[in-house]
């Protein structure tokens, strides 16, 4: 095995991709390098189309050093044939490009989501096992994803570990999937209209269902567990943080934005939040803000997908921690340290 090993970080501008290369830049033995669609900035950066098999072959010609693959590239698609067909490609492309570049690659972190479960079609029974849970029919692009590691492994490429994150709370702007940006700006733009700061979503989902989210600088933390532990070997593993019921979390976070509180209204942000445009510009030119155009700067579709899921969400984390992985954060905690450092860095108003 290298002395000093070298990552290539997939999706290096997203949310996860964010928080591993802050984590590689001081981790003992690590260089990373990033890979992503749109230009990284950072020094050795790969910008390349993963999607466009000859381009990602040519762009990773001189990647002859990389050990170690962090894959948190994504291409999300209303249909799921076609994302499975897009993302299971840009996967293999990837591989085949660091196989033609004669790169030792030895393992791949692979992320995966509760999707993984089924959750996107329904009820599922929880909590959620790695080993019990069968697949659905598919299709579905972490089944394909996986099955590509697989296959490789078995015929003597390099070996691979999951990780399965849920709701991850970071300080990536501009992604779609960052619940501390829907949470942020909901609460900005409460707080300009003097509206109590209410739970957008049924008082049954407020009080009486299970979520749960992971903080991503942990799951960061994991990552590079799981890229080295012998025990993470071909297995994958749930990541989440202990389970909570939405009306707890929101007293907290009402508490600490220094918000009117209110009971829940089972609002449907994608439409209720549609006509903010205007409001949302004003905040940007008053406060500074980075000018990310309204309909990208926040997901609210996703936020609808979270404050809507009326069925408890619990993965259970018997297995990572068994395999030696025990590291756990506040959930509350971390959703307000996400805002304040996406406020500080001029991307949530005030």
């Amino acid at each position: 095995m290298s002395e000093t090993r070298t990552a290539l970080v997939a999706g290096a501008n997203g949310i996860i991709g964010k928080a591993l290369m802050e984590t590689l830049a001081s981790a003992p033995g690590w260089r990373a390098r990033a890979l992503s669609r749109r230009p990284h900035g950072s020094p050795g950066a790969v910008a390349v189309d993963l999607t466009d098999a000859a381009a990602t072959r040519a762009a990773l010609a001189e990647a002859r050093d990389v050990t170690h693959l962090f894959y948190a590239a994504l291409a999300p698609h209303p249909s799921l044939a076609e994302e499975a067909r897009v993302n299971g490609a840009m996967l293999r492309h990837l591989l085949d490009g660091l196989e033609a570049a004669g790169a030792p690659l030895e393992r791949v972190v692979l992320y995966q989501g509760a999707k993984v479960y089924g959750v996107h079609l329904g009820p599922v029974p929880s909590p959620f096992y790695e080993d019990e849970n069968p697949r659905h029919v598919g299709p579905n692009f972490y089944f394909t994803q996986e099955d590509e590691l697989r296959a490789r492994a078995a015929r003597g490429g390099p070996d691979f570990a999951i990780l399965r994150p849920d709701v991850v709370v970071g300080d990536a702007a501009g992604n779609a999937m960052n619940i501390a940006m829907v949470i942020g700006a909901y609460a900005a733009l409460c707080r300009v209209e003097g509206a109590a700061f209410r739970f957008p979503g049924p008082a049954h989902v407020y009080d009486g269902v299970f979520a749960q989210v992971t903080e991503v600088q942990a799951l960061a933390r994991a990552s590079l567990w799981a890229a080295t532990a012998e025990a993470a070997r071909g297995e994958a593993f749930n990541y989440v943080h202990e389970p909570f019921r939405w009306r707890r979390v929101w007293d907290k976070l009402t508490a600490a934005l220094d918000l009117a509180p209110g009971p829940p209204v089972p609002l449907r942000l994608s439409s209720h939040m549609a006509d903010k445009a205007p409001t949302w510009a004003r905040l940007v030119a008053e406060q500074g803000l980075v000018d990310t155009p309204y309909e990208r700067a926040v997901g609210w579709s996703f936020g609808d997908f979270v404050f809507h899921s009326d069925f408890d969400l619990v993965s259970d984390m018997g297995k990572i921690r068994r395999a030696g992985f025990t590291e756990s954060v506040d959930s509350v905690a971390a959703l307000i340290e996400a805002i304040r450092r996406l406020q500080e860095a001029k991307v949530l108003p005030r």
